[in-house]
């Protein structure tokens, strides 16, 4: 019997199953040459792979929306742009130039500080798989055809791997790579089946068909395990399936707490893909709505129709309300089409609202395509990073400029918009008071509040265990913040980390926390924490 702790957990739950390995295919690329006088022979070859890439995804789109976002990727002008630079003048073969185009770009991500954007690696990584195994013209194993009870073990999944898997029948997934914020992690809370993520060495411990016995609610593995083992993961499996369907029973309930304060509980999203799978989750709305992927995964900064598209359709989708953060590039974060100066240290330099700011064209831009949509929901404003009452004044003022343009133009935009901020420096915390004078709303974002009150880098391996959002400082800021918003009626919500942890959620209650924004995965378990009854 072998015993494994682990520290991710990507979607909770209990299993008990044979373990199944799920092996890479070799897609080391072919070491052919390309001549001169073949290189649009093979050009050719990547735009008759894209095609037949796409139309695949066109497919799978229908029935899971992740593979929507999918094709803007496959599609994407950088990563074409890249694969086909190196055809033509590194004269690459179709293979070699894919795979590393799709590296550069993955590296991209790789390096970000936010957890939800280093994630998307594994989607880019995806694609390059899928044009890969065209190329190549192999086939891969099918999770779909598996007909017994299983749990997983693979180094990496992507959401091609996972599609067409029978959830009656994988009941557990582990793996050495990925994170809990992963499209695949999305998709298994969605099928309700546990995950385990970064598992270090589980490859060299685990065979086909061995036992595994799965917590994934305390991170823990047991390979091949003793009978009163066996016995004992057995009844916490029972309790689990009683509890999974016990929690679906709170989605009917408001989140009110017992002290009868209407909470209102929302969810984080990258894009309107992750809207739609979060819409049984009976949420108030969209809490953040990240903006950073129109301009990422884009060859140009995108235009204003192109935002408006997608600000309408999320507004539509979700009408109670939608909080859209403008944009937050910078630091972690950069674009393929414009090149920031080198920073000694990027997360202290120009991002953000500093960079909105300074590019009053690129923000207007976006401002308009914002308030364009707003008639089509409730839409919110919140603008990032804010260090200084001068730099949200001057916001509000390219807001209130924009709005005037509108109305010259009969362009109809919801007059009362509110207009709020991310709460995730010192300088907002130590200001608190007067940002809240001139902010319809607060939004706390622990993630970077906690970095930067600790003075620690969370992506520092070395230093990682003192990145700890429970930190009496960190807490005697949320205070700070809430206390000040409330003192001059802004509401105060979170959309860091913490808000959606169960142990956090009764002390955020307490310190009078209004609104709580999470991950779709943890919306059910934090409405009971807030509920705080069982029924």
């Amino acid at each position: 019997m072998v015993e494994i702790k682990v520290q991710k957990t990507a979607s909770r739950g209990i299993a008990i199953a044979s373990a199944y390995i799920y092996r890479e295919v070799d897609l080391t690329p072919d070491q052919y040459s390309v001549a001169e006088d073949e290189i649009e022979q093979e050009e050719a070859r990547f735009q008759e792979v894209k095609r037949a890439v796409l139309t695949e995804l066109e497919q799978l789109a229908q029935e899971n929306p992740i593979f929507a976002a999918h094709m803007g990727i496959a599609d994407d002008y950088t990563l074409q742009e890249g694969i086909v630079t190196r055809i033509q003048s590194g004269k690459k073969n179709v293979q070699q130039a894919i795979l590393e185009a799709v590296e550069e770009v993955a590296d991209i991500f790789e390096q970000m500080e936010d957890e939800y954007m280093r994630e998307r690696k594994a989607d880019v990584l995806d694609i390059g798989k899928r044009f890969l195994i065209k190329c190549k013209k192999i086939s891969i194993q099918d999770l779909g055809a598996i007909r017994q009870p299983v749990i997983v073990v693979a180094k990496d999944l992507f959401p091609s791997d996972t599609v067409k898997m029978d959830p009656k029948y994988i009941k557990g997934i582990i793996t050495e790579e990925g994170g809990v914020t992963s499209h695949v992690s999305i998709m298994a809370k969605n099928y309700g089946i546990p995950v385990l993520t970064g598992v270090s060495g589980i490859l060299d411990q685990v065979e086909d068909g061995l036992t595994i016995c799965m917590d994934a609610k305390c991170g823990t593995i047991v390979v091949e395990p003793e009978q009163a083992v066996l016995e004992a993961y057995e009844r916490l499996s029972e309790e689990e399936a009683i509890e999974q369907e016990n929690i679906k029973k709170y989605r009917a309930l408001e989140p009110v707490t017992p002290q009868g304060k209407r909470i209102s509980l929302c969810i984080n999203v990258g894009n309107t893909e992750e809207m739609k799978l979060a819409l049984d989750k009976n949420v108030d709305g969209v809490g953040l709505f990240r903006t950073e992927f129109l301009y990422m995964e884009n060859s140009h900064f995108p235009t204003e129709e192109e935002q408006f598209a997608v600000y309408k359709e999320a507004a539509t989708l979700c009408p109670k309300e939608v909080t859209i953060r403008t944009l937050d590039i910078g630091g972690d974060k950069s674009l393929p089409y414009y090149e920031f100066e080198p920073e000694e240290n990027p997360f202290l330099g120009w991002r953000a609202i500093r960079i909105s700011l300074d590019m009053p064209e690129m923000f207007e831009t976006q401002l308009r395509a914002i308030l364009r949509a707003s008639v089509f929901g409730h839409i919110r404003i919140m603008f990032p990073m804010l260090i200084s009452v001068e730099e949200l004044l001057e916001a509000k003022q390219i807001v209130a400029k924009c709005k005037n343009k509108l109305r010259q133009e009969g362009i109809p935009f919801d007059e009362g918009i509110e207009i709020g901020m991310m709460m995730e420096t010192p300088a907002s915390v130590l200001l608190a008071e007067e940002f809240a004078k001139e902010a319809d709303f607060f939004s706390i974002g622990t993630n970077d509040l906690t970095q930067y009150i600790l003075a620690v880098d969370r992506g520092n391996k070395k230093i990682a265990s003192r990145y700890d959002s429970f930190h009496p400082a960190v807490w005697k800021a949320i205070e700070t913040i809430i206390q000040a918003g409330h003192k001059y009626k802004c509401k105060v919500g979170m959309c860091g980390e913490l808000a959606g942890d169960v142990a956090a959620i009764p002390k955020l209650l307490e310190l009078g926390l209004d609104e709580f924004s999470m991950s779709a995965g943890t919306v059910d378990y934090a409405r009971r924490a807030i509920i705080g009854k069982v029924i």
